[in-house]
C-alpha cells in the first residue's frame, strides 16, 4: 500500500462529528488525502456511536459493509464510542477489522494508521489505553466541525453526571474542560474562515469550567467570547443540564445580542419518581420557575428539550404527567427517544420492563401532542420578519435557519427568492408547518438619499 488516502464515516451526534473532523485534520496534516469513494481509499475509518441500541446496530452494520467489500490492500479501523466500550467484542463480530481505536485517544489516529501500514497485522491492533480523562493532548487539532457558515465547537468532553440510563461517563470518562484561551483562539480562527454561527457543545455545557475551578464557567465563557470575538453573528448553546442554568447565565444570555435566545435543556422526563429512578434532577418546581424566569428575561426565547419514554417502571400515570407537562409548558422543539437498555449503566438492575409496543405507543402520543404545539407556535410567527442564515438554494427558493433552529435537529425556513449560501437575510414569514416556516425574502433596505 503506497497511496496515503483515507475515507472516514462519522456516525452519531455532533460531538462525534467534531472528533471525526479532528481526526481527519490530523491525518491530512500527516500527509493523507481524504476521499469520498471508499473503494479507492487506502484506509477506511468508521467513527462509531455507542450511545443506544439502534446507534450500536448502525455502527456494526456500517463496519460489516466495509469489511465485506474491503480489498486486501485496504485497512479498516473502528474508532469512537462503541469501540471504547466493546473493542474486542466488535472485532469478533466484524472479521476484517485491522485496528481498534477508542474515543478517548482519537488524537492517536495518525500513529495507529502509520503503525498498521508499516507492518503485517494478522490480528487487530487494539489501541484502547485506560485514560482517566479525555480532552487533553489534542495535538493542535481544532476541535470544531464546520458545515457551511456554522460550526460546532467542543468546549469540554466527558461527563460527571450520574444519569442512570447513560453510558457516556463509562465511554468518555469524567468531564474535562478545554482551556478558555484555546476556545477563544479557535472561535477567532473559525470567524476568519467565514463561520457566522458558533454552536457550543459538550456532554453538559453548563458544567464547563468546573474542573478548572470556575463557578460560573459557561457564563464566563460566553462573556469572554462576545468580548473577544464581537463580530461572530450568532452563538448558540446546546446540551445544558437542569438545575445548573443560573441567574447569571440567564442574565448573560439576555444581555449579549450575539447569544441566541435559544436554550437546549434535555429534561428527560417530568414525573419526580421517574426522574429519581433516572438519577436526574427531580425538582419540577425548579423547572417551572427557571423556564418562567428565562421567558420573562429573554425576549422571544426558543426552548428545545428531549424526553425518554418507556423508562423502566414508567406507569401510565407517570407518562400522563409527562404529557400534561409538555402541554402546559409548550416547548418550541421536543425530541423523544424510546428507552434503550444499556448494560453496565446504573439502570441495568431495573431491567427493561416496559413492553416495546407500549414504548412505541407512548412515543407516538407524545410526538403527536408536540406536533400540534409546534404548529401553533410556528403559526404565531406568520407576519413577522426573522433573520435567516442561508444554507442552501433550490431554484428560486432560499433554504435556511432562524435563531429558533439548530442544525439538523430543528426546523428550516423556506423563502421565495435567491440569496447566497452563508448570507444572513431577513425573511417575512407567510406560512407555518409543524416544523418549518415559509416566507419570502424581505426587500433590501434602500440607502437614504440626502
Amino acid at each position: 500500500m503506497t497511496k496515503k488516502t483515507f475515507h472516514l464515516v462519522s456516525l452519531g451526534c455532533a460531538k462525534n462529528t467534531v472528533d471525526s473532523d479532528s481526526m481527519a485534520q490530523l491525518l491530512m496534516d500527516g500527509g493523507y488525502e481524504m476521499i469520498e469513494n471508499p473503494k479507492k481509499a487506502g484506509v477506511l475509518i468508521v467513527n462509531t456511536c455507542g450511545f443506544i441500541g439502534p446507534a450500536k446496530e448502525e455502527s456494526v452494520n456500517t463496519l460489516r459493509e466495509l469489511a465485506t467489500s474491503k480489498r486486501s490492500n485496504q485497512l479498516l479501523i473502528a474508532a469512537g464510542c462503541l469501540t471504547q466500550r466493546y473493542g474486542v467484542e466488535i472485532a469478533r463480530q466484524v472479521p476484517g477489522i485491522d485496528g481498534i481505536l477508542g474515543t478517548r485517544r482519537w488524537m492517536d489516529i495518525l500513529q495507529v494508521v502509520d503503525q498498521l501500514r508499516a507492518s503485517p497485522h494478522p490480528e487487530p491492533l487494539y489501541h484502547l489505553p485506560e485514560a482517566a480523562t479525555v480532552g487533553a493532548d489534542e495535538r493542535g487539532a481544532i476541535r470544531a466541525s464546520i458545515a457551511g457558515a456554522s460550526a460546532y465547537l467542543k468546549v469540554a468532553d466527558g461527563c460527571r453526571r450520574p444519569c442512570a440510563f447513560c453510558a457516556i461517563p463509562l465511554i468518555k470518562g469524567t468531564a474535562v474542560s478545554r482551556p478558555l484561551d484555546t476556545i477563544v483562539a479557535e472561535a477567532r480562527q473559525l470567524r476568519d474562515m467565514g463561520v457566522r454561527e458558533l454552536i457550543l457543545i459538550a456532554q453538559d455545557t453548563t458544567d464547563y469550567g468546573h474542573d478548572l475551578g470556575m463557578k460560573e464557567g459557561l457564563a464566563t465563557l460566553l462573556e469572554t467570547l462576545t468580548e473577544k470575538v464581537p463580530d461572530m453573528d450568532w452563538i448558540r448553546v446546546m446540551y445544558s443540564y437542569p438545575g445548573y442554568v443560573t441567574d447569571h447565565l440567564i442574565e448573560v444570555m439576555a444581555s449579549k445580542k450575539q447569544i441566541l435566545p435559544y436554550l437546549d435543556i434535555p429534561l428527560q422526563h417530568a414525573h419526580p419518581k421517574t426522574l429519581a429512578r433516572m438519577k436526574r434532577p427531580a425538582n419540577i418546581d425548579w423547572v417551572h420557575r427557571t423556564l418562567a424566569k428565562m421567558r420573562a428575561t429573554i425576549p422571544d426565547l426558543a426552548i428545545r428539550t428531549t424526553f425518554i419514554v418507556g423508562y423502566p417502571g414508567e406507569t401510565e400515570e407517570e407518562f400522563q404527567a409527562l404529557m400534561d407537562f409538555v402541554e402546559q409548558t409548550r416547548f418550541d422543539r421536543v425530541g423523544a427517544f424510546k428507552f434503550s437498555f444499556e448494560p453496565g449503566t446504573t439502570s441495568e438492575p431495573l431491567g427493561d420492563t416496559v413492553p416495546a409496543e407500549v414504548k412505541q405507543e407512548r412515543w407516538e402520543r407524545l410526538m403527536s401532542l408536540q406536533q400540534n404545539i409546534s404548529l401553533q407556535i410556528n403559526q404565531a410567527y406568520v407576519g413577522k420578519t426573522l433573520d435567516v442564515l442561508v444554507e442552501g438554494l433550490d431554484k428560486n427558493l432560499t433554504i435556511g435557519r432562524s435563531y429558533r433552529d439548530a442544525p439538523e435537529i430543528d426546523g428550516l425556513v423556506f423563502a421565495d427568492g435567491k440569496a447566497g449560501i452563508g448570507e444572513m437575510v431577513k425573511v417575512k414569514i407567510t406560512g407555518a408547518m409543524a416544523y418549518d416556516l415559509t416566507g419570502s425574502l424581505a426587500p433590501a433596505l434602500q440607502p437614504i438619499k440626502l
